[in-house]
């Protein structure tokens, strides 16, 4: 079975998903490949699978024609649905729901989807199991196919490695830089953990091509008011296999990783950083409801408590002893909910329904 996959660009955690929905099918006999609106830096991650970088309607005529697709799963851009139509492609066609922000952008986005969905014989919905997303669905497409099951990731790649760590703890962040990611939070905690703990030092991990000149500015400005110039080291595009180098130097540090979006869908960096035995502190920010319990596979602090943020970020680097629970329940919870084969019965379990 040949299935195409269908996003803006390849990078952040959509790029990981399609990637590891990828591995996941392979032993069933279903092989994917990847079409990009427009290029992007993830694209150095896909190794195994065909990727195509357009948006002119000749050439993405040519690869359906070509590709003779039994599915195509397009997430979040809703007008490619109508397109694909005019384009003559009359096979099934599945409207992934990720990668939509906020809540009122999510909200707006799935209101406003409606008439291409209904216009165009669009199969069902995918989503994961995203509280704000499940009722968004529910509410505005009673009447379709839902198909709603965890992300996955493959724990026997992306897994603890043992490296020559940091001697100070490291206070990590992996995002954009941009407001839902809300690295301004990050900035602030890190700061007020150094007024406490001069050791303590901050790692970001982005994709720089994905923000705006404006963003960056006032960025640059935040690190410098905040005198953090000479205490965060910058980390652009990494490969994505040598993440889990990262996250592991991270948690053997003594440190974590700190999310602080202000909504997440899946959030991709906080499993992967369980998977590695990197702890994580993270805004309660929806999709994070997956995989974080408090207390027990993560720590979880109110939006913009600072002063709550550091007290957990604390208790998980000095507590010796709810750091090793949390580290071990939550690398034990990645293999037992997200991974592959589970994965691939939920997808195969969807393919037949489609039949």
């Amino acid at each position: 079975m040949n299935i195409l996959f269908t996003y803006y660009f390849p990078s952040g955690g959509m790029e990981t998903l399609a990637r590891q929905r990828s591995e996941a099918m392979k032993k069933h006999g279903i092989s994917f490949d990847f079409l990009y609106f427009h290029p992007g830096k993830g694209v150095q991650n896909i190794t195994g699978n065909q990727t195509f970088i357009t948006n002119k309607d000749d050439e993405i005529n040519r690869l359906l024609k070509k590709g003779n697709y039994d599915l195509i799963i397009v997430c979040s851009d809703y007008p490619f649905i109508e397109r694909l139509r005019k384009l003559g492609y009359s096979g099934k066609i599945l409207f992934e729901v990720q990668g939509l922000g906020d809540f009122q952008t999510a909200d707006q986005w799935l209101k406003d989807a409606v008439h291409y969905i209904e216009q165009n014989d669009v199969s069902g919905l995918l989503y994961p199991r995203t509280p704000h997303l499940m009722r968004l669905v529910d509410l505005y497409y009673p009447n379709h196919n839902h198909f709603c099951f965890d992300n996955c990731i493959d724990t026997s790649t992306f897994q603890y490695r043992k490296n020559n760590c940091p001697s100070q703890p490291i206070l990590a962040w992996v995002g954009r830089i941009e407001e839902n990611k809300n690295w301004s939070d990050y900035l602030t905690i890190l700061a007020t953990l150094r007024n406490r703990n001069p050791t303590i030092h901050g790692w970001m991990f982005e994709d720089s091509s994905m923000s705006s000149i404006k963003e960056r500015l006032r960025f640059n400005k935040s690190v410098r008011t905040l005198q953090l110039t000479n205490s965060i080291k910058m980390f652009d595009n990494i490969p994505h296999a040598s993440m889990a180098d990262y996250y592991s130097m991270v948690g053997d540090s003594g440190g974590l990783l700190c999310s602080t979006s202000k909504v997440e869908g899946f959030g991709y960096a906080i499993i992967e950083a369980m998977s590695c035995r990197c702890p994580v502190l993270t805004t309660d920010s929806d999709g994070i409801k997956r995989s974080v319990v408090q207390n027990n596979t993560g720590k979880i602090y109110p939006h913009h408590d600072i002063s709550k943020a550091v007290a957990e970020a604390e208790d998980l680097m000095y507590s010796s002893f709810i750091r090793k629970i949390i580290i071990e329940h939550a690398e034990q919870q990645v293999k037992d909910k997200f991974s592959l084969p589970l994965y691939a019965n939920n997808f195969l379990s969807m393919i037949h329904s489609l039949k």
